[in-house]
């Protein structure tokens, strides 16, 4: 069955509602419609930008709707393929179920029109874009020609309607040509993996798990339940490479058919491991990299290294020579920070901005800041997002110089902290956060936006905030 026959079957039972206008729901609708199906596309939300997205799609002929999902509609549908950012609950997705319409996910949705393309899907808490961003670049290192895509950015059915060959486009009717990559990196958050029951990647990657997302999960098993279903397709053959530090990563997959595979930042017994003593990264019993050569901040960078670097050595048996391994090390030398993630934007006056905006839970924020090696004015704040900031407490007693608390989750923050570390507690203004971290901060200082909180109270995303605090910190 070719690629747009895949698709034409989704909507072989009647129209595709596709609920969500954001990227990926845009790129889900125009790949359906592509492929010929009849899409009806919708967005709840009232912003500039999701009437924007809602014309773009009618444009091309797509029935959009911004405002208001047409429930009756959504109803007789003959599938729903959902956007991450739309929680279960949501009206639309509660109307098709109780009409017993199948719901999926965009990312599932683009695997049925990329059949046979191999890929390594990640998941975990925290590290999954850097560790994505990273197997993308070690496969390129190989000679590989790789896309990533999915929560890091571009949504993978973007990647699907520029991967159609010519023949299925002529079938479709299309008017663009495409070319097929040879393998993806995939990350892929809980949200994605709750509806993609299809995944079944040539090697699977958990980096961690920690609390996260209690403000859309019932609980932290249901959170961590999705992340799982990354290895609901494993077979004795399968791969997977876990983090052996993670008492609770090696737990949930110890009974997951095919071969573990380990990195850890302490255990030599690990396929993968950071020889702290020699300042060296260790694969597969030798050496690969010299820390010093590694161009990123941290030890957890060290452990998105190893585990990428592993992913891609047990991808396929070319990959295990000791050419490979030589390129394989250039790749991670010539690796680059990723925007919003520990990101150094600049030293001015001898103080180091760093930009972590993406670090959006307490573990995100806490491993960023124990990272710091220079005394840190940490700035900590934004919309709540269910756990206690006592979690991140000793991180923040040894390598804090004092915590500027600011937006809607300053209250809590300063309940949390404030008996216990220097502590001053700012509003809503991100101006003034900055202006009051610049006062404080002293040559050799660290200035670490690692907020631990998602950014929907004062910017439009994490990106936003990343973006305003180099421009604050940089003065331009």
């Amino acid at each position: 069955m070719s690629r747009v026959r895949a698709l034409r079957d989704v909507g072989a039972r009647g129209e595709v509602a596709v609920i969500g206008l954001g990227a990926s729901g845009r790129a889900a609708a125009r790949l359906l419609a592509r492929a010929g199906a009849a899409v009806y596309a919708s967005d709840a939300g009232k912003a500039d930008a999701v009437a924007q997205s809602a014309a773009a799609l009618g444009a091309d002929g797509i029935a959009a709707e911004a405002g208001r999902h047409d429930l009756a509609r959504i109803g007789r549908a003959g599938m729903v393929v959902v956007s991450p950012g739309v929680p279960p609950d949501a009206p639309p997705l509660v109307a098709a179920r109780a009409a017993g319409v199948p719901v999926i996910s965009e990312v599932e949705l683009a695997l049925r029109a990329l059949p046979g393309v191999p890929y390594v899907g990640v998941t975990g808490t925290n590290g999954k874009t850097t560790t994505t961003a990273l197997i993308a670049h070690l496969l390129r290192a190989l000679g590989h020609e790789t896309v990533e895509a999915g929560n890091i950015g571009t949504p993978l059915a973007d990647v699907a309607l520029t991967a159609w060959g010519d023949a299925d486009l002529r079938e479709a009717g299309a008017a663009m040509a495409g070319h097929r990559p040879d393998w993806m990196a995939l990350e892929l958050s809980s949200f994605q993996l709750h509806d993609t029951p299809s995944v079944a990647p040539t090697v699977a990657v958990l980096t961690n798990l920690a609390p996260d997302h209690l403000d859309r999960y019932a609980s932290l098993e249901a959170y961590y339940g999705d992340k799982d279903r990354l290895f609901a397709n494993a077979a004795a053959g399968s791969t997977r490479v876990v983090n052996a530090d993670d008492a609770e990563v090696l737990r949930r997959t110890a009974g997951v058919p095919g071969t573990a595979r380990t990195f850890s930042l302490r255990d030599p017994a690990a396929d993968a491991w950071y020889d702290a003593a020699n300042r060296r990264l260790m694969l597969a019993g030798e050496p690969l990299l010299d820390r010093a050569l590694l161009p990123l901040l941290g030890d957890h960078n060290v452990a998105n290294a190893l585990a990428a670097a592993l992913a891609v050595w047990w991808a396929h048996p070319a990959h295990r020579t000791a050419d490979a391994r030589r390129r394989l090390a250039e790749g991670l030398t010539g690796f680059r920070a990723i925007k919003h993630r520990l990101e150094p934007v600049g030293e001015i006056g001898g103080v180091l901005w760093i930009n972590d905006s993406k670090a959006t839970n307490i573990g995100a924020a806490r491993v960023a800041l124990e990272g710091m090696t220079r005394p840190t004015i940490l700035l900590l704040g934004g919309r709540h997002k269910g756990e206690p900031y006592t979690a991140m407490l000793d991180a923040v007693r040894d390598h804090a110089k004092v915590v500027l608390a600011f937006g809607e989750a300053a209250p809590l923050i300063e309940a949390d902290l404030a008996a216990h570390v220097p502590l001053e507690r700012l509003g809503s203004s991100f101006e003034q956060v900055i202006a009051r971290a610049r006062a404080l901060a002293a040559p050799g200082d660290v200035v670490l936006l690692a907020p631990a909180c998602s950014s929907y109270d004062m910017f439009k995303n994490y990106e936003d905030r990343g973006a305003t605090f180099r421009r604050l910190a940089l003065g331009s």
